[in-house]
């Protein structure tokens, strides 16, 4: 396989449904304080896809964030990229000849590429994963995802990452349809609950950097009661007023605020990037939950990405499975109940580029043991 590469600015990252993929994800990053490169590639569309034209090539781009581990290593972290996504046999050698392709252009003492792939999973189609309810078993052993991977790799070099950094399952709602089909859809539960929300007089509004306050207080609420490591509220502020308008692929973002008679009940960051919007935080009171703001909340949310302009909706992370021991099994049966799709993603896969500080970094990862959501 040959791959055709070259750096390009930041701005003429090209437009994409997947957030982390555009230059407004690139801008959020910078703000703190980690670098981000952009590259073009072009590769035959045969090296891709089975019975593809060899006289055919498939163009597109990679955004890369660069994140220091210590004084003189760094690794370069692809979020849920590339977006192109080749057939399942291709996919190793495809993601070889572009981590070697990117090689000489990353700093010399960058130790892997780590690349969080929102590619399905290769197990999520097959039954022999799944048990007799229909719920997905995951991935088999890691050595086995490995040994699959690296089939007619030449370096056999792609390594399982031990942890996942974005959600590798998520739920996608198909926004194609009428909001009566979409309620429809849902689960009885979840269409009472918004139907509850309103006659508590449950209101939603969009809501400004005014009101970050109130959103870290839900939300540092939130943190406590699931047992989460709380982000500073800088981080929401960046996010919140981070932009891209110069760019290629901006993204929309608001902060949504469910209130009744004047009261904080919950909140949400939407993003819109692309034909896609996204859940991309969310925040509840411990107090009048039984006003099922949460609901409304989601609910308004779709509606705004739907006039938007957007035709898909993610969920963004839940557990692969309704497992209650599993933690992000709340969020599963939370999202669940609004009628999308459960997603298996690949999840993340390191291509070492130093092995020794590559073999340390992951050895210490190991030991930490901590999940990401």
């Amino acid at each position: 396989m040959y791959l055709d590469i070259c750096k390009k600015e930041i701005r003429q990252v090209n437009k994409t449904a997947i957030l982390q993929q555009t230059a407004y994800w690139s801008e959020v990053k910078r703000r703190q304080g980690w670098e981000t490169y952009a590259f073009d590639f072009k590769v035959q569309r045969q090296d891709l896809f089975a019975g593809a034209d060899s006289a055919h090539y498939t163009a597109s781009d990679v955004l890369v964030i660069l994140r220091q581990i210590n004084d003189e290593h760094s690794i370069a972290y692809v979020p849920y990229g590339p977006e192109i996504e080749p057939d399942a046999d291709c996919q190793g050698v495809f993601l070889e000849e572009l981590s070697e392709s990117l090689r000489p252009l990353l700093p010399q003492k960058c130790i892997m590429i780590r690349y969080d792939l929102a590619w399905q999973s290769h197990w999520s189609g097959d039954e022999r994963y799944f048990d007799e309810t229909g719920s997905w078993l995951g991935p088999p052993a890691k050595q086995m995802q490995e040994l699959r991977f690296n089939y007619n790799t030449r370096n056999w070099n792609l390594k399982k990452s031990n942890t996942d950094i974005l959600p590798s399952n998520t739920i996608f709602m198909d926004l194609r349809k009428d909001d009566q089909l979409l309620l429809d859809r849902m689960k009885t539960k979840t269409r009472y609950n918004i139907q509850l929300a309103n006659r508590k007089g449950v209101t939603v509004k969009a809501a400004g950097l005014e009101n970050i306050d109130t959103w870290y207080d839900l939300y540092a609420q939130t943190c406590a009661r699931n047992g989460i490591v709380q982000e500073d509220i800088n981080y929401f502020r960046t996010v919140l007023t981070a932009r891209a308008n110069q760019s290629t692929s901006p993204a929309d973002v608001e902060m949504l605020l469910a209130e009744a008679d004047g009261i904080p009940l919950a909140a949400m960051f939407l993003v819109v990037a692309g034909n896609r919007g996204t859940y991309l935080y969310g925040a509840s009171s411990n107090s009048h939950r039984n006003y099922m703001g949460t609901y409304l909340l989601q609910w308004e949310a779709i509606r705004r990405a739907k006039r938007k302009g957007c035709t898909e909706y993610d969920f963004f992370g839940v557990s692969p499975n309704p497992d209650p021991q599993h933690p992000l099994y709340g969020l599963y049966k939370f999202k669940n109940g609004f009628g999308g799709e459960l997603y298996h993603r690949m999840g993340c896969w390191d291509y070492p580029l130093l092995e020794a500080p590559y073999a340390a970094y992951t050895a210490a990862e190991l030991s930490n043991g901590r999940y990401h959501r």
